[in-house]
């Protein structure tokens, strides 16, 4: 009940904010992991978000229609579609995220640390069996190297 209630107070301002740009939370998704590894593939973004093809097809049209994001074909092989979010994609998932940022810093300002240290040990203890969190990671490490 708590996770629930918690959830929407987390998504409450970003939905409120979407909304004039005429997309919706699974938009926000998307936007904010193309943000998170800019160039990221139509597959691998499949992977991290745990859906189908099918599932991601109109959100992406949608997304690229409003000029979010970017489609490019890979040099390396023109199967493949890499995503960009373009200028007023970044103006507004930076938006979305300082949101919740903000949200959280707040909240972990008051509680401390201590608190701000064991929510964070609940939502990795939860994530890390989703493979949707191992593809990110494996993303994330790719562009390290």
């Amino acid at each position: 009940m708590l996770f629930y209630f918690g959830y929407r107070t987390f998504t409450e301002k970003p939905d409120q904010i979407i909304e004039k740009y005429g997309i919706q939370r699974v938009h926000h998704r998307i936007l904010f992991f193309i943000a998170q590894v800019p160039g990221i593939t139509v597959n691998d973004l499949l992977s991290i978000l745990e859906v189908s093809k099918q599932a991601l097809n109109a959100p992406l049209r949608l997304l690229s229609e409003k000029n979010l994001i970017k489609m490019v074909q890979a040099d390396y092989d023109k199967r493949y579609k890499l995503l960009y979010l373009t200028q007023e994609g970044k103006q507004l998932e930076s938006k979305l995220s300082h949101v919740q940022r903000e949200q959280m810093k707040t909240i972990f300002d008051s509680l401390g640390s201590d608190h701000q240290k064991a929510w964070i040990d609940v939502m990795n203890a939860l994530a890390k069996i989703r493979p949707g969190q191992q593809q990110f990671n494996a993303q994330i490490n790719k562009q390290r190297n």
